[in-house]
């Protein structure tokens, strides 16, 4: 794949994610013009977090059914609708209506990094998976940035404005601009590619990824969604476009860890991801100087930020590379947890910070990570059966069939190219 398509399998996940996200920054003017009280404000994004989770069970097994190329151009184009819906919206409820649409289509995301993982040779795959969700991070942290600026200068609902102008010309590019795919032979409909899902959560690889990427994500939105309500009010009282500046120190520490991907295809995803998660518990102690330092406050977004990239880029190419033979599913399994995760961060945090201030909100982000890393430390200390140690594709296939079509995701765990 090259660095143009790479760039525009970016900018697809970076609009997309963003129409789940750009609220964060602008919580109170936007729940103040709808109508919604400050202690249920988290819901605005939650909202979207739970059109996502039902996106990913229905339509991202899609991926595996028909054309990528063709549905990353559909689902783009319907996320406009949602995005119009909110940008109009003269009550909360076309607005939460809106904020769920644009959630379920926004799972173009994951068609989009299967449609990546799927026209990569193997030792590019974990490469080409951190440039495209590099995208995922740019979308969350520059839309604060865009939103907060926009919100100041016209109002929140420009925000989706734009966004709906961005949705259309990136599904136009998709088809003129991305190839095809010419890959293995698809599942035979819809009905079996969801149906297989079930398998994937009796896997111990897939469960222990999963419940790390759900505190994980639960970590992250606890800090970006209670944010922007502890920056508004004392002692810093910051403006809509004062606060998504901060979203630059998160998108420093994301893109820095842009080589997580090679670190991957390097072997080294299992140690990374330990390393990772013990960044993301430090973080919160500098976080949650908040009111007093915000340049600790600085220090500690980019080091959350960075911990998230890795351990999500490492996450996905585990996955993807145990199993090939149906990408979309097994992403779109993932990120349900993902979801679940955002969408508890979310709503959890604005009401913590009402009731305990911005200190119990960082204990509650802090709480989380010790959850992923306890998963994470627990998972490596079981041990693992004869059958993970055939890493060949000779073995993988035949361990395939003696499971009858369940694949034997714990054999990448011993792959050098996959760990």
């Amino acid at each position: 794949m090259n660095a143009w398509r790479r760039l525009l399998l970016a900018m697809v996940c970076g609009v997309a994610v963003a129409s789940v996200y750009a609220a964060q920054p602008v919580l109170e003017p936007m729940g103040r013009d709808l109508g919604v009280s400050v202690r249920l404000t988290g819901w605005i994004v939650a909202t979207g977090q739970i059109g996502y989770l039902a996106g990913l069970v229905l339509l991202v097994p899609l991926g595996d059914v028909v054309d990528r190329r063709r549905l990353i151009a559909v689902h783009l184009a319907l996320i406009t609708v949602g995005l119009i819906l909110t940008a109009s919206a003269s009550a909360a409820w076309v607005a939460f209506v809106g904020l769920a649409a644009a959630g379920v289509f926004a799972v173009v995301v994951q068609t989009t990094v299967a449609y990546a993982a799927s026209v990569s040779l193997p030792a590019e795959r974990g490469r080409n998976i951190g440039v495209v969700t590099s995208g995922v991070v740019v979308g969350i942290l520059g839309a604060r940035v865009v939103t907060g600026t926009l919100a100041e200068v016209w109002s929140w609902r420009s925000v989706y404005a734009l966004l709906t102008v961005l949705s259309l010309g990136l599904a136009a590019l998709v088809l003129v601009v991305l190839p095809s795919e010419e890959g293995p032979n698809r599942p035979a409909g819809y009905r079996r590619a969801v149906v297989s899902l079930g398998g994937l959560f009796a896997q111990r690889i897939f469960l222990a990824r999963g419940l790390i990427a759900f505190f994980l994500f639960a970590s992250f939105g606890t800090l970006w969604s209670g944010l922007s309500l502890s920056l508004a009010d004392t002692p810093w009282q910051l403006t809509e476009s004062q606060v998504g500046l901060f979203g630059f120190a998160g998108l420093a520490g994301a893109l820095g860890a842009a080589r997580a991907g090679r670190w991957a295809d390097a072997g080294r995803a299992a140690p990374v991801t330990g390393l990772a998660l013990a960044l993301l518990i430090l973080s919160w102690v500098a976080i949650a100087q908040l009111p007093w330092s915000l340049w600790l406050l600085i220090v500690g977004i980019m080091v959350l930020d960075f911990a998230v990239q890795a351990v999500h880029v490492s996450n996905q190419h585990l996955l993807t590379s145990a199993h090939p033979d149906r990408i979309s599913s097994v992403i779109g399994s993932y990120m349900v947890f993902y979801s679940l995760g955002s969408a508890l961060g979310a709503a959890a945090t604005t009401a913590i910070f009402t009731a305990h201030g911005w200190v119990g909100s960082s204990l509650l982000g802090a709480g989380f990570a010790v959850c992923g890393l306890a998963v994470w430390a627990t998972d490596r200390r079981r041990p693992l059966d004869s059958a993970n140690f055939r890493s060949d594709k000779v073995g993988t296939r035949q361990a395939r069939e003696e499971t009858q079509g369940i694949d034997q995701a714990g054999q990448a765990m011993d792959d050098p190219r996959v760990l």
